[in-house]
């Protein structure tokens, strides 16, 4: 266990909080520990018979575009429901609307550095609408791919972002799980 001896916030801003803490590790060594507080938000992966839709934007702290699931927070200042927060952002980047939203459980982003995770959705039964992407949206695009074409987009190295690995990952674990089990699907 770690104990902490203080914490300072180092650098602020809308949407997360830089901290340096000092603790004291159970070893009895005393350090510093920085890490980035942000808020909780929603994966959605928009399933159909035959695929799903990603999306796809230039991402800045990479500075290439990435293919990703659709996935977002609430605006600073605003906060709700997780399933409420899942659908807003399927719409939001892509105009699709669920008729089913199942959570399949809520992930650690990146526990050695933020405090932030995401809570993952299968959305399913969807209707076709107009995205109501932000302004610094404007360059997104979303797309359908089949699964074998997601397949091949991970072999080739394509479909990058660890989140939406680790919530696919979730998504196979559960789909096997819901074909071999009389429990159904969580939805919300």
């Amino acid at each position: 266990m770690i104990e902490t001896l203080s914490s300072t916030t180092a650098y602020t801003n809308p949407w997360m909080t830089v901290l340096e803490d000092r603790v004291v590790h159970a070893s009895g060594h005393e350090g510093i520990y920085g890490y980035v507080d942000k808020p909780d938000f929603a994966l959605i992966i928009p399933r159909t018979d035959t695929g799903f839709w990603l999306i796809e934007e230039f991402r800045y702290p990479v500075r290439a575009r990435r293919w990703a699931f659709p996935q977002g927070s609430w605006p600073s200042g605003t906060s709700g429901d997780k399933a409420d927060l899942a659908r807003a952002e399927l719409v939001e980047e892509t105009g699709l609307h669920a008729e089913h939203l199942c959570w399949l459980g809520r992930l650690d982003t990146a526990h050695g550095m933020t405090s932030q995770g995401m809570h993952v959705f299968v959305a399913e039964g969807l209707r076709s609408g107009t995205p109501r992407r932000e302004v610094t949206e404007t360059d997104m695009i979303h797309e359908h791919v089949t699964d074998e074409q997601l397949a091949e987009m991970i072999n080739q190295g394509r479909f990058v972002d660890s989140g939406s690995l680790a919530a696919y990952l979730l998504y196979l674990h559960w789909r096997g799980n819901r074909h071999t089990t009389s429990e159904g699907p969580r939805h919300d």
